[in-house]
């Protein structure tokens, strides 16, 4: 079981490489990127200096200004975000590809115990395809997912291909874009 696991975080590793190698090759290398992170970066630390130099306090005139910016921002995230799709169907092709091949391989195989019990809508992954009604017991799918999901943030962090924290900040989280501060 301990090779199984190792086995599989060294295959989340490749993978995660071989991604971020793909979108550095369709993606990351081109002058559209290059040109659209260089604005981003500069329309976030515009934001971010206009925001702490007016504080609270914000005429009409400043707010629309603020305004400009946000809105300038938001095309340009949304036009980076067009920039990446080509390589997310690509790299969507090719981890299908190997997730099929190597879930054939590691099918009913426990490959890692966990120290608690998933919540219920999770054991049906964490549980795949395994025998028996153990639901520590892990399955390929769930520790490769799990192992792709931090290994490749930290990689693009180690390349230098993930976003810079203020950029990341503006341009809102998870279910879109946060709140405005000055409405």
């Amino acid at each position: 079981m301990w090779s199984d696991t190792f086995l599989i975080v060294f295959i989340s590793i490749c993978t995660a490489l071989l991604g971020e190698g793909l979108t550095w090759l369709l993606v990351y290398r081109t002058e559209k990127y290059q040109k659209l992170k260089v604005e981003i970066e500069k329309s976030s630390k515009k934001l971010e200096k206009r925001k702490e130099a007016h504080g609270d306090s914000v005429d009409k005139q400043q707010k629309k200004k603020i305004e400009r910016v946000e809105e300038k921002l938001k095309i340009n995230n949304r036009d980076l975000s067009m920039v990446k799709m080509k390589s997310m169907f690509a790299i969507g092709f090719a981890f299908t590809a190997l997730l099929s091949m190597f879930n054939s391989i590691f099918d009913g195989r426990v490959v890692a115990r966990l120290p608690f019990t998933p919540i219920s809508w999770v054991q049906g992954l964490s549980h795949r395809n395994l025998p028996g009604d153990n639901y520590t017991e892990c399955s390929f799918i769930f520790l490769y997912i799990l192992c792709t999901m931090s290994i490749r943030q930290n990689i693009q962090k180690l390349l230098g291909f993930a976003p810079s924290r203020m950029a990341n900040k503006q341009s809102g989280g998870l279910f879109g874009p946060q709140p405005q501060q000055f409405k």
